[in-house]
């Protein structure tokens, strides 16, 4: 009995990435920055398999879905730390997945996303994000990352903003300050970033709480069965210098991270506001 041909699997090598990357983008993943430690694998977890899979798994949603149009790209530093701050929403976490993709395609940079505490314990789920690049958000591991002159995505609104209704669209929920602490402390610039489409891509109706012993914060209960193929926008803003504003010293100092934190705050709200002003409609 012959065996016919095996199949590719989806292994640390990345063959099966590669075939389902269309081949204009094998030089993205390659030109993509990896601070290979000699095995291949960076400090976090971080691979060029996991890079190329990255890039597998969103291309199509990026240029065909969501159809992403990134504006001023080139505020995001091409090298060196820096904390890039954006507003959150979507019922899944979709608009990291394009911030993302857009970084490396256009930047050619990873950037290191903060995972929500409950996703490093999903089987599977925890490998595939973090050899994609993200990392289980302790401050330990933020202060490792800026350590070693990476980009780090935060998203200060958390889970409240991914959850928020549909009737709160581009209204920021309780802004978190530990970004501008980690920018105070590491002297690093933080670049305000408005996800403009997001906020429209999965309305809820409504939600089931009380699922922490399950290891998820809440079920939500959307109104599609899908996400809607909104346009998506990309709004990057000039860094915001902190530590031209700011002593490292000023870390512990509450007044200082609040002032901090409503500056970006801000810079998120205008750059909201200048998307919205510019687009046609939701699906274009």
């Amino acid at each position: 009995m012959t065996r016919g041909p095996r199949l590719p699997r989806l292994t640390g090598n990345g063959h099966l990435s590669r075939l389902l990357l269309p081949k204009r983008l094998h030089p993205v993943a390659e030109r993509v920055k990896l601070k290979d430690e000699g095995h291949g694998i960076d400090l976090f977890g971080l691979d060029r398999a996991g890079i190329t899979r990255g890039l597998a798994v969103s291309w199509w949603l990026y240029e065909h879905y969501f159809r992403v149009e990134s504006h001023g790209i080139e505020h995001v530093p091409s090298d060196g730390a820096a904390v890039l701050a954006a507003n959150h929403s979507g019922t899944l976490p979709l608009d990291a997945m394009m911030l993302a993709h857009d970084l490396m395609r256009n930047r050619q940079r990873p950037v290191r996303i903060a995972m929500d505490y409950f996703v490093p314990g999903l089987p599977w789920i925890n490998l595939l994000f973090t050899r994609a690049g993200g990392f289980s958000g302790t401050r330990g591991n933020f202060h490792a990352l800026l350590d070693a002159g990476e980009l780090v995505l935060a998203f200060p609104e958390g889970t409240v903003g991914i959850g928020k209704p549909f009737s709160q669209r581009y209204q920021l929920q309780t802004w978190r300050q530990g970004h501008v602490e980690l920018a105070i402390e590491h002297q690093v610039p933080v670049v305000p970033i408005a996800v403009i489409g997001a906020e429209e891509q999965w309305p809820q109706i409504a939600r089931i709480d009380g699922l922490e012993s399950l290891g998820i914060p809440y079920l939500p209960i959307p109104a599609t069965p899908m996400p809607l193929p909104v346009k998506y926008h990309l709004y990057y803003g000039e860094p915001i210098d902190i530590p031209s504003m700011f002593d490292a010293s000023q870390v512990h100092d509450a007044a200082a991270v609040a002032e901090g934190a409503e500056m970006v705050r801000n810079a998120v709200e205008r750059l909201i506001e200048h998307g919205l002003s510019e687009r046609q409609g939701v699906f274009s």
